[in-house]
């Protein structure tokens, strides 16, 4: 198969940015889900810490499973990964709709069990489709991918959290003054959240695939011997020559994860410190720990808003070529500097009152958010397609080895407390 050095047309390149922005939303929707119904959760199981026990269910099957298929990615359809990660996360919200349904609402340790399974369950499906869809985009070529799909991807993972805040905004107020109104906007919010993720699962199995400008650059990466977009490029009715010693010759000559991780382990470095101190704060501390205030029970969802909404708004900072961060150096430095944050949140939340606490969770949020796309609009620079890959799984790895270890380091914050 031979590849022009340039995409001869660019017909749905506005489409693809859209519906990855629809993916990105759907890759993070049932977890953001979860987290958003926080109110509703601490009602039902307010001795289990539902914020930060459902967090630390979900995040060590998202971190070995995207470690396994980082490890054999070069060898993973990404179409079948990415649809088995959408569609479970789909038939995940149905389970978890389905199970308030059939208990009526009540609570008791077997529903929180099964709630933790389904949390569980949605690590599994976010790690196929997280590390699938970053590492799909990112052979894609850079002037093209790092200004438009790549931040379409990452800004739409961004605004599941806003959007699933927003929508647990209005049904909270929709139901908030009838019997049963906590459950019967959480009811409401999982259908919508179910709907949402079918729409994904039609979205790439059937219009994405299809795009000119997606054909191109997945007929480009098989071209450079990546093995892993055959059955994305047969979706779209195109048929890859047979050059398969060819192909596994440049399979070999690619380089090794060691090396990828050598040459760029200031960047995976970065990722993880980020989020080690992001989910360090964000939701449990945010969820139990700020104490009580005239917000009374919308107080935890306005912080968790606040955050997803100034995360969304960050990783759009760097559309703007002059405020987005390239120096190496100045990311790394910025990484650290937030460490800066845990003593604040820890006075704030001893003595200051809600609007500070809102302004540090903006400024939380807003760091989170912009720092992330620098470090994934930067690095899968001059790799040839399964190498950038491989770099992006491997990136994606480290984020949520970060996300891991920061949401056991949330329960820090209980120490002293007599939980």
């Amino acid at each position: 198969m031979v590849m022009s050095e340039t995409p001869p047309r660019l017909e749905g390149k506005y489409a693809a940015i859209v519906i990855c922005w629809f993916l990105g939303i759907g890759g993070l929707f049932a977890w953001n889900s979860m987290l958003t119904i926080v109110d509703y959760y601490i009602y039902l199981f307010p001795k289990y810490h539902p914020s930060r026990v459902l967090t630390i269910v979900y995040q060590p099957f998202v971190f070995a499973t995207q470690a396994i298929l980082a490890y054999n990615e070069a060898k993973i359809s990404t179409r079948i990964r990415n649809l088995f990660g959408y569609t479970v996360v789909f038939f995940g919200i149905l389970a978890l709709l389905i199970l308030d349904l059939a208990t009526s609402g009540k609570g008791g340790i077997g529903t929180f069990i099964g709630i933790c399974i389904v949390s569980g369950v949605f690590g599994i499906a976010d790690a196929h489709v997280q590390g699938g869809m970053v590492g799909d985009l990112s052979y894609m070529l850079p002037e093209f991918i790092q200004v438009s799909i790549t931040i379409s991807f990452l800004a739409g993972s961004a605004a599941s959290g806003a959007l699933t805040s927003a929508l647990r905004l209005i049904t909270k107020a929709v139901f908030e003054n009838s019997p049963g109104g906590l459950r019967k906007g959480a009811i409401l919010f999982f259908a919508i959240s179910s709907f949402f993720e079918l729409l994904c699962v039609i979205l790439y199995a059937f219009i994405f695939p299809k795009l000119p400008i997606v054909k191109y650059y997945r007929s480009k990466a098989a071209s450079e011997g990546s093995k892993t977009v055959t059955a994305d490029l047969a979706a779209a009715g195109i048929k890859t020559s047979p050059g398969i010693d060819m192909e596994d010759s440049k399979q070999q000559d690619r380089k090794g994860i060691k090396q990828l991780l050598s040459e760029n382990i200031d960047y995976a470095v970065d990722l993880f410190l980020i989020y080690v101190l992001t989910l360090s704060i964000f939701p449990g501390f945010l969820s139990e720990d700020t104490g009580s205030h005239s917000l009374g029970t919308w107080y935890a969802l306005v912080l968790i808003a606040t955050f997803n909404v100034f995360d969304l708004i960050a990783r759009y900072i760097p559309l703007v070529k002059i405020l987005k961060m390239e120096s190496r150096k100045m990311i790394t430095t910025a990484v650290i500097s937030r460490f800066l944050l845990i003593p604040a949140f820890y006075f704030t939340a001893k003595y200051g009152k809600q609007g500070w606490m809102i302004f540090l969770t903006s400024f939380l949020g807003l760091s989170n958010g912009y720092l992330t796309i620098c470090v994934f609009t930067s690095a899968p620079k001059g790799y040839k397609g399964p190498e950038q890959n491989a770099l992006g799984n491997m990136l994606m790895l480290c984020l949520l080895g970060g996300l891991f270890v920061g949401v056991t380091l949330d329960w820090l914050w209980l120490i002293g407390k007599g939980w």
